[in-house]
């Protein structure tokens, strides 16, 4: 097998998605970390308002870029799915037309962003004291977002041929910097906010560099040419086919959280700036959930193109259960922890206050959010991205903005717009796992 590859249909289930989710799971890490330390500098160098405009756009962010990024998932279930076929050309032919379509995305992702900015910081009901920060820094972002969708799309296509380790020595690389460069160009130059943006987009920048420059040199089946970047229409259709609904599942779930943002933000900067740092905080217990929900995908790609049913089955209980003990193990130390932790991000008390507030209500009930996401990859892997489109859509969306909107209405308590997650997150793991026993999702009838 060639460099920079591997397949999964044979050998123990258990070793290869461990072993494949190990180096996402890693990289997750140090990303949420340097994610982390952007928060943890504005928060202490800077101060409470712009600790509160970092954090609250995040949604924001995860909206407008949550689209494209679930295309590319769509890509990868492509490529994975020709790999495990042992379809070399159809490999290459994927990987250059997800390429082509990288290019293109990034470009009008830059322009919407940076226009539209402080448009949607309006709508969202921003509040004065935090708008300015706000919009300099989503601004900013978005001048260099191409650099973390050339990343992704990177890092994907490495992902699909079982190749998890290379994006994880990139992240690596990008984190140490991000770190370095926030300290200095915030702790040291007092850039404030706009520093910690361009240390964001430069250390994403030499990530996205470094995995270019090894699908440009890469022995293996996924080596670009550049010449080659180009779309092969049939091969869009499959990747849009695909990627689509995990685009839209990505987009309606990042536009509930905007609303429930501009919620948050009607209780003042001490609750967005609270909210904010546990967000922080919980984005670790993400972790396992993101490592094991795209080593399902690329596991159940590859296992059901060589026709392997009853391993997608075994590798699909093991994956959700291990993601959701590792979520709840997390879940579990951030209740524990919580007020401590968030005391790294801010010594306000009311900031302290609401962030404890959150923790309380929403660490236990990360087994939920774990099994979700791990359910989701497995069907995403499989073909069926219209059924996590649909279940998030309906309950992650729809149902979450009538939950928040009614319980304010009737209490007016910030309490409610926490509860909104955990309440949605059992909802859909029920959907999830009645459809796993009463649908045939592998086509075995084919």
């Amino acid at each position: 097998m060639a460099t920079h590859t591997k397949l999964m249909t044979s050998g123990s289930i258990q070793k290869n998605l461990i072993a494949f989710a190990i180096p996402i799971f890693l990289g997750n890490l140090f990303q949420q970390l340097y994610h982390t330390t952007d928060t943890l500098v504005v928060g202490n160098l800077v101060g409470k308002e712009a600790l509160a405009a970092i954090t609250s756009i995040t949604s924001l962010i995860m909206l407008l870029v949550g689209l494209f990024q679930g295309i590319f998932v769509g890509a990868g279930v492509v490529i994975s799915t020709a790999f495990g076929k042992g379809d070399h050309e159809g490999v290459r032919k994927a990987v250059h037309t997800t390429i082509a379509l990288s290019l293109l995305t990034s470009a009008l992702l830059t322009v919407l962003g940076y226009f539209f900015a402080p448009v949607v910081l309006h709508w969202m009901r921003t509040p004065q004291s935090v708008f300015t920060d706000a919009q300099t820094y989503l601004r900013i972002f978005f001048l260099g977002i191409s650099t973390l969708i050339f990343y992704n799309t990177a890092s994907g296509i490495l992902q699909a041929v079982g190749d998890s380790r290379h994006p994880l020595y990139f992240l690596i690389v990008a984190a140490i910097l991000n770190i370095a460069l926030d300290l200095i160009f915030v702790g040291v130059l007092d850039m404030g906010i706009e520093g910690t943006a361009y240390a964001t987009i430069i250390a994403q920048g030499v990530s996205a560099t470094l995995s270019f420059r090894l699908l440009l040199t890469t022995p293996s089946i996924v080596r670009v040419h550049i010449p080659s970047i180009t779309i092969h229409k049939g091969y869009l259709k499959q990747i849009l086919t695909f990627g689509i609904p995990s685009g839209i599942q990505n987009s309606v779930t990042s536009f509930a959280n905007v609303i429930l943002q501009s919620s948050i933000n009607l209780f003042g900067a001490s609750a967005m700036a609270g909210n904010g740092a546990f967000m922080r905080i919980q984005g670790f217990a993400f972790i396992p959930i993101t490592a094991f929900a795209l080593a399902l995908t690329t596991f159940t790609g590859q296992n059901l193109g060589a026709r392997e049913y009853d391993r997608v089955k075994r590798g699909a209980r093991f994956g959700v259960l291990f993601a959701m003990i590792l979520a709840e193990t997390i879940g579990l130390g951030m209740l524990l922890g919580a007020e401590p932790l968030l005391r790294l991000f801010s010594q306000d008390p009311e900031v302290i206050a609401m962030g404890v507030s959150k923790a309380n209500i929403s660490s236990l009930f990360l087994w939920a959010l774990a099994l979700s996401h791990a359910m989701s990859g497995i069907y995403r892997g499989a073909g069926k991205a219209i059924v996590p489109m649909a279940v998030m859509l309906a309950i992650w969306c729809i149902f979450r903005i009538i939950f928040i909107s009614t319980g304010l209405w009737l209490f007016m308590d910030i309490r409610v717009i926490f509860w909104a997650y955990p309440v949605t997150w059992t909802l859909s793991s029920i959907i999830f796992v009645i459809y796993y026993f009463r649908v045939d999702w592998m086509h075995q009838t084919d």
